[in-house]
Order: C-alpha cells, then sequence, then structure tokens
C-alpha cells in the first residue's frame, strides 16, 4: 500500500475541504509556472513554504521528497547555462557558460521546488479517497476518477504478484543477469503479470457488481459549506491573479 504520510493532521490546511485544496493547488501551479519574473518566482516560492508551514508537515520528510527532482535539476544545471544563447558570463576550456543560461536554470529551480511544496501541502496531506472525493466534486470524469482509486488500491497487489512470480522462477534456478535468457525471463514474468492483473481485474469488476455497483462514486466523508473554505480559496485565486497583473504592468 502506498504510504500516505502528510494525510493525518490537525493543522489549517488539512481541515480544508478536498475540492478546495484541488482547486488552489491548480491556479496557484498554474501562475507559478507561467511565471517569467525571477522576483516573482521567488515570491510563488515564499507562497509554497508558507503553505508548507500550515500544514505543519515535518521538514526532513519533505525535503526528501524533493530528491528526485534534484535529478532533474541537476541535468538543467549542466545543459542550459552551455547551451542557452546569451552573454558570456565564464568561459572553460572552449565552455561557454551563458548568464541568460544561468538565470534560465535559477528560475527553473524555483518554480519547481515551488509547485512541487505546493502539491505537497494540499494534495499529499489528503488521503487517496478524499483526492478522489474532491475530484469527483468539481466534476472530473467518473471513469478518471475509479482509475485513481484502483491503481492506488491494487498497484500494491500488483506488486506483491510480481515478487511472487519472481520468487517461483528463481526456487527454479533463475539467477538473473545481462544475458538474452534473463531478458526472455523478465518478459515472460511481465507478461504473466499483465494476464494475472486482468484476470483479478474481471474478478473485481464482478465482485463490485454483486455489491451494487452502479457507476456511481459514493463516499461517507461529508464537507459542509464552511466560511473558511471560502476565505482561503478566495486568498489563493486572489493572489495568483494579482502576481500575473504585476508581471504583465511590469513587462
Amino acid at each position: 500500500m502506498v504510504e500516505e504520510n502528510f494525510a493525518y493532521g490537525r493543522s489549517f490546511i488539512h481541515k480544508l475541504d478536498p475540492k478546495i485544496r484541488i482547486i488552489a493547488s491548480i491556479v496557484l501551479s498554474f501562475a507559478t509556472a507561467l511565471c517569467d519574473n525571477l522576483y516573482l518566482a521567488m515570491i510563488y516560492s515564499f507562497i509554497s513554504i508558507f503553505l508548507i508551514l500550515m500544514a505543519g508537515l515535518n521538514t526532513i520528510d519533505v525535503v526528501k521528497r524533493l530528491k528526485p527532482l534534484f535529478w532533474f535539476l541537476l541535468m538543467i544545471w549542466i545543459i542550459l547555462p552551455l547551451t542557452f544563447e546569451g552573454d558570456i558570463l565564464y568561459r572553460f576550456y572552449g565552455f561557454k557558460i551563458t548568464g541568460q543560461g544561468v538565470v534560465l536554470c535559477i528560475k527553473i529551480t524555483i518554480k519547481s521546488i515551488s509547485i512541487l511544496f505546493l502539491f505537497t501541502a494540499l494534495i499529499a496531506t489528503m488521503t487517496v479517497a478524499s483526492l478522489g472525493n474532491g475530484l469527483h466534486r468539481i466534476h472530473v470524469p467518473d471513469k478518471m476518477v475509479f482509475l485513481v482509486l484502483m491503481t492506488y488500491r491494487y498497484i500494491s497487489v500488483i506488486e506483491q504478484e510480481y515478487k511472487r512470480l519472481l520468487r517461483a522462477a528463481k526456487f527454479r534456478g533463475f539467477n538473473p543477469g545481462t544475458n538474452l535468457h534473463s531478458y526472455k525471463t523478465f518478459a515472460y514474468l511481465a507478461g504473466m503479470l499483465f494476464v494475472r492483473a486482468s484476470l483479478r481485474a474481471q474478478r473485481v469488476h464482478q465482485a463490485m457488481l454483486c455489491r451494487g455497483f452502479n457507476q456511481k462514486f459514493h463516499t461517507l466523508d461529508d464537507y459542509p459549506p464552511n466560511r473558511l473554505n471560502s476565505i482561503f480559496l478566495m486568498g489563493i485565486c486572489g493572489a495568483s491573479v494579482s502576481l500575473v497583473i504585476l508581471e504583465i504592468i511590469w513587462v
């Protein structure tokens, strides 16, 4: 089962309606991604850090989530300063580092980390069931919602099935290596995994129909109208629109 380390808490963010959090994250992340001003990008980063603090998340756990992003940013920092056209900032054995390339790398770094912080504070602080509820209430197609929920529910089952197949192969003398036999064996394992996943999906669907499944998403969670939800959403939308207008005026 996929862990939901940030989903349980008593902070202000955790008490917000999932629908409000999803809308706020979409609005703010789009505004952040479209920002082309370095100073305004830093303001977006301050907003994302403020949301992390409001959610009361553990700083070390949040930083750990940045590890996959760091590899992408490292590639950007290696390539862009050397290939982006602009004023030469530094020469090194025929390589030219441009100032515009460095500035672009800084923008990408700030915006990437800000967006990840936004989704960590607003989306990762809810359970997958609550996420499905919120997506359904903002009129995301039911099939997409079911796909998210079923993927979350059965990804660990598929992982266990893969481990079972791999263990059975090793019992029969399979020793993984970099050879044609190993590649063929892993291909057979992948094929068997898809076949078993398909059969299990059919059984699950039949079991759901036997329990009255009628193509609708139902939940026991109730989120009555709350003034704080409206104030939070208006604040996020107001800040996003203000920063977008400020960037347009600045240009």
